[in-house]
């Protein structure tokens, strides 16, 4: 069954109004607002209790009981570590384990590309290849190589890109920085990063910067001051969950934005290789030893 913020999203067209606050407070704070009971959401709903166990039943649920069992069952996956993981994970075929794990990659990259429509990922790419605004990248504990790398091609693209360093201690000079028409990209998946989600939301506060999430289908405590979500699949069925969705949605993402502006681009590009310092051939430098 997909997740039940998934199952609410879909039917999102077909709720009626009372169904609407439900979805709402549901959503606002979720999944905790629906770990309440019956009698509490249906407070904070102003919608009465049967017309909330309808509604659990319109979104596939046999009942309240079972709407909260799912709940906390997407909290729990949230936490899995690759040694809870390994457990459940799905054995690949002997002697067939790079082009099993391969074609688990392939499948993830075309679930990444049906999970994020062309309007989401297009408005996404406008905000970060507009100059005018600067851009703030940071990932959690693994994630970051990602925002790194995310970095490293944005800045040959255009000016004003900022990765911020893992330590929270230097953020404060960062976040002083922000504009409101500044764009933060965090990238964050489970196991997430408390301090991130502490970020998000000083940024969406006290700064008002609109704020890009990517993260996994459980959904990070940051998306909650998100102004874009983009989730990416992880899960290939090993004791590692996979990092190439977002890898290859970043991919495309450099270049749409690239060749949004491709003379400009190519300009700082040009520019920036007649300055940048190569070592000798045969030699490494300081990052590559």
């Amino acid at each position: 069954m997909a997740a039940v913020r998934e199952q609410i999203e879909a039917l999102a067209s077909e709720l009626t109004t009372s169904e609407r606050k439900i979805a709402s407070v549901l959503l606002a704070d979720y999944p905790f607002s629906g770990l309440q009971n019956i009698q509490q959401l249906a407070e904070r709903t102003r919608v009465s209790a049967p017309s909330i166990t309808r509604f659990i039943n319109k979104i596939g649920c046999n009942g309240y009981l079972e709407f909260q069992r799912l709940l906390i069952g997407e909290l729990k996956e949230r936490h899995q570590s690759p040694v809870t993981l390994k457990l459940t994970e799905s054995p690949t075929t002997p002697g067939r384990f790079l082009s099993d794990y391969a074609a688990r990659i392939a499948n993830q990259v075309h679930e990444m590309a049906n999970n994020i429509t062309q309007r989401q990922f297009d408005d996404v790419c406008d905000l970060v290849a507009d100059p005018s605004r600067n851009i703030f990248l940071l990932g959690g504990r693994v994630s970051d190589s990602i925002a790194a790398m995310l970095t490293i091609h944005l800045r040959q693209i255009r000016g004003r890109i900022h990765h911020l360093p893992s330590n929270p201690e230097f953020w404060p000079e960062y976040i002083l920085r922000m504009r409101k028409q500044d764009v933060v990209i965090l990238f964050d998946f489970r196991r997430y990063q408390s301090s991130l989600s502490q970020l998000a939301d000083i940024v969406s506060n006290k700064r008002q910067s609109t704020i890009i999430v990517i993260t996994d289908k459980w959904l990070s405590p940051t998306a909650a001051h998100a102004s874009h979500v983009l989730t990416v699949p992880t899960v290939i069925g090993t004791a590692w969950d996979g990092q190439v969705g977002a890898v290859t949605l970043i991919e495309a993402m450099i270049v749409q934005i690239s060749e949004h502006g491709w003379k400009a681009a190519r300009q700082r590009i040009e520019q920036w290789d007649e300055v940048r310092i190569s070592p000798p051939v045969g030699e490494r430098s300081y990052n590559e030893a």
